[in-house]
């Protein structure tokens, strides 16, 4: 509890340094505190370049944190989040400290000098940073410090976007991928203390202005639904082009990778100059959209060039995250939408803006697939409540249909396009690649499904196992019984007419004799009882007994 309340203070801090670097660096190179506010007029520093700065703007932001990330810290280029991923589920939570500092520095001047990216990305890895140093320090065990690096992107988020419960929900859902009350009570310890801080610094105030919005028609909830399809699509889209564009610099880049963030701000600079509403993280552009500020074409002109300037951004080594993009992307697809069936529909429709508020959370919703957070976070950013039932059906559409669409996210994509699976073995791990059918068990003797379940409990206190594999009277695998189950049911209704274990039967998540090993311990470890069956992977009848024992022979068979 201490070292969370500790780490949310050193996100809290970090964060407030963090967004003061982005204004200074902001200020420095275009003359205002958010050029996207005013696009297109002069820089004072420089009057006599007119508006034609924002080509030089990328190019020296680009001298400048190129040859820091180089030489400090390379893991601070890109969008960061799938960097502290990557660093929970197979570094044990290790973050090098110099992290912090170097993403700071760099993810502001890429921000500052008109990179097209947003704060999420470096505020969770750098509060992620924090949390890791602090773990080094305190030596504390591998769980807690996965925790604490969980509690630093939470209390980042919260400080950052004034939004405590987001910052919980992104820290559970996306970095750690599991929700316990331990896990609960640590991040809100830190994201408490990281927004009383926040709070302290910018002011307890929506980070969006945005108009009231209410839905006055049942048939908007159709429109709504279809928004949250589209929306997946989009998303889904916009990860494809951010990686496309990355691999085409990767592809035309030859030279020293310093200074490929000089020279391809060169490209990025004439995106600024055609549309300068792409300038920095683009918030002004995002709530002018939702009030019904553009016209339809200038709004899908803007998603195009929003995906196209982020995608710039990350592909010549920018530092930055792809939260804020997608929610802009969004903004400008639901207003689109939004104007859309105004024009078809005037009399059902309703606003244009709920439209813009929904398209933000299901973008997001829809790249990155994390459908708690969309919502809570959207509900905390506008201070909208209004609109939180089509919002919560957009996004459970947008990422029902972008996990039918692809098995990756936005952020995970990244990674495994570098050979590397969240949920597989970290390289050179002594249990990974086997199959499962190297190291079973025999499959124990089933359990009829009409098993009364005082005979069920004798027979596996007998077994040796904490779960038995179930049959039904035609011998078809139906599912496993575990001992806890049987003996909630004895205590639970000891005078009962007798049940069955038909009755109790579970079925687990299916585990292939051909699945590889580091997947299934996954299932296994989910597993209620203390082991799962083994399927053929053609007929899907058990062949074997896949335990936590079976599983750690394989660091013999490999030996």
């Amino acid at each position: 509890m201490v070292l969370a309340v500790v780490v949310g203070a050193g996100a809290g801090v970090g964060s407030v340094v963090f967004r003061w670097c982005i204004t200074a660096f902001t200020h420095v190179f275009s003359g205002q505190a958010d050029y996207a506010a005013s696009p297109g007029t002069d820089n004072p520093y420089v009057p006599w370049l007119g508006p034609y700065f924002v080509l030089l703007a990328p190019v020296l932001g680009g001298l400048l944190y190129g040859p820091l990330v180089n030489r400090f810290a390379r893991e601070a280029r890109g969008h960061g989040v799938p960097e502290v991923m990557l660093a929970v589920a197979q570094r044990g939570g290790r973050i090098s400290p110099k992290v912090a500092v170097v993403k700071t520095l760099a993810s502001a001047l890429t921000i500052g000098s008109g990179g097209s990216v947003g704060r999420e990305g470096p505020i969770v890895q750098i509060g992620s940073a924090l949390g890791s140093t602090l773990g080094r320090i305190t030596k504390v065990t591998e769980h807690r410090m996965k925790l604490l690096v969980a509690c630093g992107a939470a209390g980042g988020i919260a400080a950052t976007f004034n939004a405590p419960l987001a910052g919980v929900f992104f820290a559970m859902e996306l970095i750690l991928g599991t929700f316990s009350t331990e896990v609960f009570g640590a991040t809100v310890l830190a994201s408490v203390t990281a927004s009383v801080i926040g709070r302290a610094a910018f002011g307890d105030v929506a980070f969006l202005t945005l108009p009231a919005f209410h839905v006055a028609h049942l048939a908007q909830y159709g429109l709504f639904a279809l928004l949250g399809v589209v929306a997946a699509v989009v998303g889904l889209g916009f990860a494809r082009v951010l990686y496309l564009i990355e691999d085409a610099c990767d592809w035309a880049w030859r030279g020293p990778e310093w200074l490929r963030p000089a020279l391809g701000g060169l490209a990025l600079g004439l995106v600024l100059l055609a549309l300068p509403q792409m300038y920095g993280v683009g918030y002004p552009v995002l709530e002018k959209a939702t009030a019904g500020g553009y016209a339809v074409g200038f709004l899908l002109l803007l998603l195009v060039g929003k995906v196209l300037a982020t995608s710039l951004t990350i592909g010549i080594g920018g530092s930055g995250g792809v939260f804020a993009p997608s929610l802009f992307i969004g903004a400008m697809l639901g207003s689109a939408y939004g104007a859309g069936v105004h024009h078809l529909l005037p009399g059902t429709a309703g606003s244009v803006g709920a439209y813009a508020l929904v398209g933000m959370g299901a973008v997001f919703a829809g790249a990155a697939r994390a459908p708690i957070t969309a919502v809570v976070i959207l509900f905390e950013l506008t201070g909208e409540y209004s609109i939180i039932l089509p919002l919560m059906l957009a996004i459970v559409l947008a990422t029902a249909t972008s996990r039918l669409l692809t098995r990756d996210t936005i952020y995970t994509l990244k990674l495994r396009r570098r050979g590397i699976d969240l949920d597989g073995p970290a390289p050179g791990a002594r249990i990974g690649a086997q199959q499962v059918s190297s190291v079973m068990d025999p499959l124990p003797s089933p359990l009829p499904a009409s098993t009364e379940l005082a005979d069920a409990a004798d027979l596996l206190s007998l077994s040796g196992y904490g779960a038995l594999p179930v049959v039904d009277t035609d011998g078809h695998y139906v599912g496993v019984v575990t001992a806890r189950a049987i003996a909630e049911a004895l205590t639970e209704q000891p005078d009962a007419v007798p049940a069955v274990v038909g009755s109790l039967t579970e079925m687990p998540a299916p585990v292939p004799a051909d699945q590889p090993l580091a997947q299934a311990v996954h299932t296994l470890l989910s597993a209620a009882g203390t082991g799962v069956p083994v399927l053929d992977p053609t007929h899907g009848r058990p062949i074997g007994w896949l335990s936590h024992q079976s599983a750690l022979r394989a660091v013999h068979t490999t030996a």
